[in-house]
């Protein structure tokens, strides 16, 4: 529990705010990586089934899904940041 400052005010709201959209970016970052590779091995494997090929199609889609999680993790973590 957080403690009162000299006022008895306790922590600024600002602050909580900000530890709060920490706290979210941190859990939701995680499973927009798997996700996006997830989503990418799924098609892979859906065109593989399709056309009656070897699992090349999911390697390389798990590899772009891998490739565009990172991206987005990037592109959200720059926009915290700023």
């Amino acid at each position: 529990m957080a403690q009162p400052d000299k006022q008895g005010t306790g922590p600024p709201a600002a602050k909580l705010a900000s530890i709060a959209r920490q706290l979210a970016m941190a859990m939701e970052l995680p499973f927009v990586l798997v996700a996006s590779i997830v989503a990418g091995g799924l098609l892979g494997y859906g065109l593989d089934y399709w056309l009656h090929s070897r699992p090349i199609c999911m390697l390389i889609g798990g590899g772009l899904g891998f490739v565009a999680g990172i991206r987005d993790l990037l592109r959200r973590l720059s926009k915290s940041g700023a």
